[in-house]
């Protein structure tokens, strides 16, 4: 993991340039006309990727259809649409390893490994890093080809932090002392952040939160939920500190939209959100606070333990079992999606994957903070399929200790005891 988090680091990699006529796609036309559909979610990054796989409408015989929605729709409609074995309406997915858990359990996806092997040499597959590959491999099966990586980390107004004699919090105890200072000023709305609008929101944050106190979610050998632990209490209890101190009712609605949209305008002080948006931060088009926003690693949930509440993702393009597409195709229009030229421009909205991009010298303003989260964060998200049961009864019971319905205990317990009854039945748990 320690090797998967240095390269990451090094990976961040921003240039100002977007999708252009200069790198088009050289794809080879299909014999018969072919509708290629893609649906993924929309942020910078993943917006230009999209343009990019978009000029493959420049073959002949070919017809690529963009759908980018929220992550939570695109989510949901994947698995409305997958969940039950039939076609797939899309050729290429937009996924997390997360999702290619859920997707493969479904057996919606294709094992990529033979297509890997077959265009390693063409497309300079050995220029993405095995360990990025490895994060999108389950079983020995690579569900997706990499295409950037991300953590959270902090943003802050660097002009309201020098006006109030404020150093930049590495711990969260430091952020609620820097929320009593700032909730006195008048040109804000809210102090600070992070993301807890959704269950899936609290679900990831509570990952960080609980690994930094030394928790984790299950016992690797029997499945059993170990996040109502004594670790797990203290995690929630902390973040329960941090909405009462920084966020009240009204940040729990920011999504992470909001957030970005609140550091952009100005009615934010500082967030938690994911280093993919900083890009944005100094986008004129977007941001009132070009160069004022600032950027540091996440802070630290346990200070004791110094381990900060960032963690380590890819995201990537999967392809479909079903689609009616054939898969040659779609992986060879991935691949031009992503060649040098391709990342090289994905670069100016995140963190590209191919270290010739990074050894040609591009880099950008986040790129510190990013290396902070990434080096001394909690790493990534677990593979284990049973995991992804364990997020929807976390993100189903953590928010109602944001509205004080239920103790840190009583969310925990009940999380438990819904995650222990889908996980016996369906085998992760011995009955």
């Amino acid at each position: 993991m320690k090797k998967l988090l240095v390269l990451f680091t090094i990976l961040l990699l921003l240039v100002p340039v977007y999708a252009d006529d200069m790198d088009p796609c050289e794809l080879d036309a299909p014999m018969e006309a072919t509708e290629l559909n893609f649906m993924g979610w929309a942020f910078p990054i993943t917006e230009y990727f999209a343009a990019e796989l978009e000029k493959c409408n420049e073959v002949d015989n070919l017809t690529v259809n963009i759908q980018l929605l929220d992550s939570a729709s695109a989510e949901e409609q994947a698995n409305l649409a997958l969940a039950g074995g039939g076609d797939s309406p899309w050729a290429v997915l937009h996924t997390t390893p997360a999702r290619m858990v859920a997707l493969s359990g479904f057996d919606a996806l294709i094992p990529l490994n033979d297509l890997v092997e077959q265009y390693r040499e063409e497309y300079n597959l050995d220029d993405i890093p095995q360990p990025v590959w490895d994060a999108a491999t389950i079983d020995g099966n690579i569900y997706g080809v990499p295409f950037m990586s991300n953590t959270m980390h902090l943003f802050y107004r660097t002009d309201l932090f020098e006006q109030h004699g404020l150093d930049v919090p590495t711990t969260y105890d430091e952020v609620m002392d820097a929320c009593e200072v700032l909730k006195g000023e008048p040109s804000i709305d809210l102090p600070f952040t992070m993301n807890l609008h959704a269950g899936w929101a609290w679900e990831i944050e509570f990952m960080h939160f609980i690994r930094s106190f030394g928790g984790k979610f299950l016992d690797d050998e029997t499945n059993m939920p170990t996040f109502n632990s004594d670790a797990g209490v203290a995690a929630l209890s902390k973040m329960k500190e941090v909405v009462d101190a920084c966020m009240g009712a009204e940040g729990l609605t920011y999504s992470i939209d909001d957030s970005e949209i609140g550091m952009e305008t100005g009615t934010l002080a500082f967030v938690h959100i994911w280093a993919s948006r900083a890009a944005n931060m100094d986008d004129p088009e977007k941001s009132d606070y070009v160069g004022i926003i600032g950027f540091a690693g996440s802070p630290a949930p346990d200070p004791d333990s110094g381990i900060l509440g960032g963690s380590a993702w890819i995201d990537a393009y999967s392809i479909a079992k079903r689609s009616g597409v054939d898969h040659d195709l779609v992986f060879r229009a991935i691949m031009e999606t992503f060649d040098f030229d391709g990342q090289v421009g994905g670069a100016a909205h995140g963190a590209v994957v191919r270290t010739s991009v990074g050894e040609a010298g591009h880099g950008g303003r986040n790129l510190p903070a990013m290396g902070v989260s990434l080096g001394q964060g909690v790493g990534g998200s677990s593979l284990n399929p049973a995991a992804a049961l364990v997020s929807t009864a976390l993100g189903n019971w953590l928010p109602l200790v944001g509205t004080g319905d239920l103790t840190p205990e009583e969310a925990l317990d009940n999380a438990a005891e819904e995650y222990i009854a889908e996980a016996t039945a369906q085998g992760y748990i011995e009955s």
